[in-house]
């Protein structure tokens, strides 16, 4: 019913003031003759009625309407229209929803949640900061709980390491690409320094046991026999982490292997800085949503896919790669990785026995968008030659220059 929509009323009952909508108070006013009722309500609806007319017309949905006309002269009709429509008081209903109210969370800025895995001074944290600056990083102990934590809506993005440049591939992470069903939305490549550190006070002498991860311990391996240090390396969970169990435990026979920023959380002193093997060390990243970005061609993109064959011989391999070839598509990565589902195919042979195959699953990343019909027409050919094919993003390269003091940002993969 409109505000200012007519009622009317039996001729001798008595209207009351009634509440009208948004908890606002309708006026009676009262045209024609009255019949009925006591004078105490003749009068106030009297009164009543000489303010509406006065007005001359009053206000329908936030517009001037014409005066109503004459009511028939066999009854008395009443007219209500809402106080707060004439004073304004519109302002207090309700008001819509709008399309800032239903948004999800903001693509990139302060107030995105990225998870990574480790604790604060990471080099995940880093990377994350990289890749959505002002971002809130949420910390994870596990890849796992990264991956979760987006699927969940705990967290907005995942920024997550894939491969380094002297460690290789991080598999864990594939693995749980194919796991689960987020999609890889952005890319972003950090150099990665590392420091020899340990509690203050401690000399390298006294030195019987470096603590790192698997990978930063790999990527200094040549460089801590050099410094002739007689030490066991043991892996942790993370770099971040080794410093702050060594800070913790108050551990002073053990240095552990992480950042300078980890080092100023945690209170160690760094021994020794840039002990990486090579100072062209970087790790890429790989930046994971719930909704994949929509592919373009303004711009520089790359595109990764796994598939899986079922069928004998390396034709197929060969087969699949030549249809990125015959299109001069650019491969930038080719990973292998045992089938989790079927890991050995056996092949029976009366005259020669029984053969054992391992089977694979392949990762592939390769430059060109979804967007480009040769890398739609190259997945169709693929297709045709695979048992499972899965697309895992099509995203926008990292085109940040490739220098270890480099704090310049990538464009956020889903600016769009």
């Amino acid at each position: 019913m409109a505000a200012a929509s007519m009622i009317r009323a039996p001729v001798g009952q008595n209207p009351r003031l009634a509440p009208g909508r948004g908890g606002g108070v309708v006026r009676c006013s009262l045209q024609g003759a009255v019949v009925g009722g006591r004078a105490e309500w003749q009068s106030s609806c009297a009164v009543l009625s000489s303010k509406v007319a006065a007005l001359g017309a009053h206000y329908v949905n936030g517009h001037v309407a014409p005066p109503a006309p004459a009511p028939p002269q066999n009854g008395a009709v009443l007219d209500l229209v809402p106080v707060s429509s004439i004073n304004g008081g519109a302002k207090n209903l309700p008001q819509p929803l709008r399309i800032a109210d239903l948004s999800p969370a903001p693509m990139h800025g302060s107030q995105l949640r990225v998870a990574y895995q480790g604790v604060p001074g990471a080099y995940s944290e880093k990377a994350a900061g990289k890749a959505y600056p002002g971002c809130d990083a949420i910390p994870c102990d596990q890849f796992e709980v990264a991956f979760q934590a987006v699927e969940l809506w705990i967290a907005d993005r995942a920024v997550l390491p894939v491969e380094n440049s002297l460690g290789g591939s991080i598999h864990r992470n594939y693995d749980l690409l194919l796991r689960h069903r987020l999609h890889i939305v952005g890319e972003v490549q950090l150099p990665v320094h590392h420091c020899l550190m340990a509690l203050p006070g401690v000399r390298k002498e006294c030195l019987t046991r470096v603590i790192s991860h698997p990978q930063a311990l790999a990527q200094c391996e040549h460089t801590l026999t050099a410094m002739g240090l007689n030490v066991v390396r043991e892996a942790f969970d993370d770099t971040a982490g080794a410093a702050e169990y060594v800070a913790a435990n108050g551990l002073r026979d053990t240095a552990a292997i992480a950042s300078s920023r980890a080092a100023e959380l945690y209170g160690m002193e760094v021994l020794a800085d840039g002990i990486q093997d090579d100072c062209g060390n970087v790790t890429r990243f790989v930046m994971l949503a719930r909704e994949p970005v929509v592919p373009r061609t303004d711009r520089p993109f790359k595109t990764s896919i796994v598939f899986a064959h079922d069928k004998e011989g390396t034709s197929v391999l060969f087969k699949v790669l030549s249809a990125f070839a015959f299109r001069d598509i650019s491969l930038t990565k080719i990973e292998s990785r045992p089938h989790r589902h079927r890991p050995i195919r056996l092949v029976d042979d009366a005259n020669v026995g029984t053969a054992k195959h391992f089977e694979y699953m392949f990762y592939v990343d390769f430059q060109a968008s979804l967007a480009e019909p040769r890398a739609q027409n190259a997945l169709a050919e693929v297709q045709e030659y695979t048992s499972f094919l899965r697309v895992l993003g099509s995203y926008p390269m990292d085109m940040t220059p490739m220098t270890a003091g480099s704090s310049s940002t990538i464009s956020s993969s889903d600016s769009s």
